[in-house]
């Protein structure tokens, strides 16, 4: 079986383009572009201006855009502007959304 690999992008970190990762991904950065990933986690301090597509999103940062994925968890300190197409999602109190939802099976 292959490793999974995780992809780490911290706080200070700036990304203009669209972000692609195999395995999984941590942002605690700001990205104006697509991500994709099989997992995408992110942290307070992330900016994501653009779409994110995955089997598994961890949400808690800001995002504007929309989210395509099997699994979407949106932590207490997220900030979300979009449409989230999902087949399970769970909301932490204290989010900020302003969004469109539609699950799909």
């Amino acid at each position: 079986m292959a490793e999974e690999k995780t992809s780490i992008l911290l706080s200070d970190v700036s990304v203009e383009g669209d972000l692609v990762e195999k395995d999984k991904i941590i942002l605690d950065a700001k990205v104006s572009g697509d991500i994709k990933a099989d997992e995408i986690e992110t942290h307070s301090k992330s900016n994501i201006k653009g779409n994110i597509s995955s089997k598994k999103a961890d949400l808690g940062g800001k995002v504007v855009g929309n989210v395509n994925s099997d699994k979407i968890n949106i932590k207490k300190t997220a900030e979300i502007n979009g449409v989230l197409n999902q087949k399970t999602l769970s909301i932490e109190e204290g989010a900020v959304l302003k969004i469109k939802t539609e699950t799909y099976k």
